[in-house]
């Protein structure tokens, strides 16, 4: 490119927007070692999606608990969104676990009242075979684990005791198919959405080189997958989005340049199904 054409301006550099007449909450799953990096676990969704004109809010609550206590906190969060802001109902988009939590609080905690939609995102609707790596463990060893991550999510989220095999027990096939599914029926009230992912074995994108041992165990119990979730078990109401981001990628972490197109990209799809569905507005 000449110098003459690096100095053209282009008429419209700013980012398209997307006219979503209802706030969304990005909820955020199991973990926290994301955010030694930044803000939060969907903070740079919920940046991003400011840039085009979506009005957005990326909470955090406790990262290690189980579904009930996680459920309660997103509960409080929509409700305090709905307040500031004055939408009659907000769209929830929520990221792996946080699915589950949503779901919980729609059947628990009547959210049905505050959602016109739930999008989940690489959610485990089946649960995830990984959570038998610790649950199997001897118990010396869940002691020491759990030990060393409750720890770590308490000082990163003081305000609620963090349970790390609370959570996993109820992120296992087992719970989440026999237990929690029956207990949690969706509501004819919330449209349900859904994102799935796949990359590393059985797929032509490659996988980081730390997700490949999670990859190609889940691939040889659950098939493709992101190298926590299988893409079968994220499918979900009307599923909408597919991308080959790992489960980390999906919301930045460890995100090569390369790959930042394609993040942009498919959070923007997630946003324009809502766009389209003009569900609801401000009172």
């Amino acid at each position: 490119m000449s110098l003459i054409d690096q100095m053209q301006l282009e008429e419209f550099p700013q980012p398209d927007p997307v006219f979503i007449p209802l706030p969304v909450v990005l909820c955020h799953g199991f973990g926290a070692m994301g955010n030694l990096y930044g803000k939060g676990l969907m903070h740079d969704v919920a940046m991003m999606y400011r840039e085009h004109c979506i009005v957005s809010f990326a909470p955090n609550i406790v990262p290690y608990a189980r579904i009930s206590i996680r459920a309660q906190a997103w509960s409080d969060h929509i409700l305090k969104v709905k307040k500031s802001t004055g939408a009659q109902k907000v769209h929830a988009i929520a990221h792996s676990m946080a699915g589950l939590d949503l779901r919980y609080a729609i059947h628990k905690f009547e959210l049905h009242k505050h959602l016109a939609s739930l999008t989940t995102v690489s959610t485990p609707h089946e649960g995830t075979s990984l959570t038998g790596l610790t649950l199997n463990a001897p118990d010396s060893v869940q002691r020491s684990l759990a030990g060393i991550i409750n720890w770590f999510g308490n000082n990163v989220y003081p305000s609620v005791p963090s349970d790390v095999l609370g959570a996993l027990e109820e992120l296992s096939p087992d719970y989440v198919k026999n237990k929690f599914n029956p207990s949690n029926p969706d509501h004819r009230d919330v449209k349900y959405f859904s994102a799935v992912a796949s990359c590393g074995k059985g797929t032509d994108h490659p996988i980081s080189k730390l997700l490949v041992p999670f990859n190609q165990y889940l691939f040889d119990r659950e098939g493709l997958n992101d190298g926590y979730v299988s893409e079968s078990g994220a499918r979900y109401g009307r599923v909408i989005a597919s991308t080959y981001l790992s489960h980390a990628e999906q919301i930045g972490l460890q995100l090569p340049n390369k790959y930042r197109a394609e993040w942009k990209r498919f959070w923007i799809e997630i946003a324009k199904i809502l766009e389209k569905e003009k569900m609801g507005g401000l009172q």
